[in-house]
């Protein structure tokens, strides 16, 4: 399975006051850490190794994980520094942690969608990246992938269109050669650097049926919280 960087060094500020004082990743979620429940999921799903992209509070998230042993995932981590880099500017700062390939996720999101398949549809297609999508119909949150035929149209987050009825559903899969054109400690968007795939025909695309969950809101914390009690998880 390909390792795992997680995405976790926002400043989560639509959850304050809850995250003044800790990470959101730390955020607890029926008596247990978020982050608990992902490193879960994600050894579920074969992964063992993982990269924790931190800044804010991250002492606290590393503190708290270690070194992953606990959940049979090696883990390592890497700070943002002084600055906010972005998604994509942390990944390329992690770089020196991965090889190859990888998987990139949110560390607010928790994704039921089988790894394996996902990493299968990846290999198969032979293109820099894959970009997973859901049909949101707008309902969890705003639409932004045009999705026909196997096959992202259209995707952006600001310039939204009535043809857009699925979402980015949050799990990438990334070669590490797409970030060799961010300079190192730039600032920069990982949807930035998919809208420059999809141009130039190099990002594949992965449907999934099931609902993503997520901790990024007051609501979104409520909704991950009755589903993980549902499943006894």
């Amino acid at each position: 399975m390909l390792p795992v960087i997680i995405l976790a060094g926002g400043l989560a500020t639509r959850l304050r006051p809850i995250t003044e004082t800790i990470p959101k990743a730390l955020v607890e979620i029926n008596g247990r850490p978020f982050l608990d429940y992902q490193m879960r999921l994600l050894a579920a799903n074969g992964v063992t190794r993982a990269v924790l992209s931190v800044a804010y509070r991250g002492e606290m998230i590393e503190e708290y994980l270690g070194d992953g042993a606990r959940y049979g995932i090696s883990v390592s981590y890497s700070y943002d520094g002084p600055s906010y880099l972005g998604t994509a500017g942390a990944i390329r700062k992690a770089l020196g942690q991965l090889d190859g390939a990888f998987f990139t996720l949110y560390g607010d999101s928790y994704l039921t969608v089988e790894f394996a398949a996902v990493e299968r549809t990846f290999l198969e297609s032979g293109k820099a990246a894959l970009m997973t999508v859901f049909r949101n119909d707008g309902l969890f949150d705003t639409s932004n992938v045009e999705f026909a035929g196997g096959r992202i149209v259209t995707y952006d987050k600001s310039a939204r269109s009535a043809a857009m009825r699925h979402i980015d559903y949050g799990l990438g899969v990334f070669r590490a050669s797409v970030f060799g054109g961010v300079a190192e400690g730039e600032s920069a968007d990982l949807a930035t650097l998919y809208q420059k795939l999809l141009r130039r025909g190099d990002l594949a695309a992965f449907e999934v049926n099931e609902r993503f969950y997520e901790i990024g809101t007051v609501s979104g914390i409520a909704d991950t919280g009755n589903f993980l009690a549902e499943r006894g998880l």
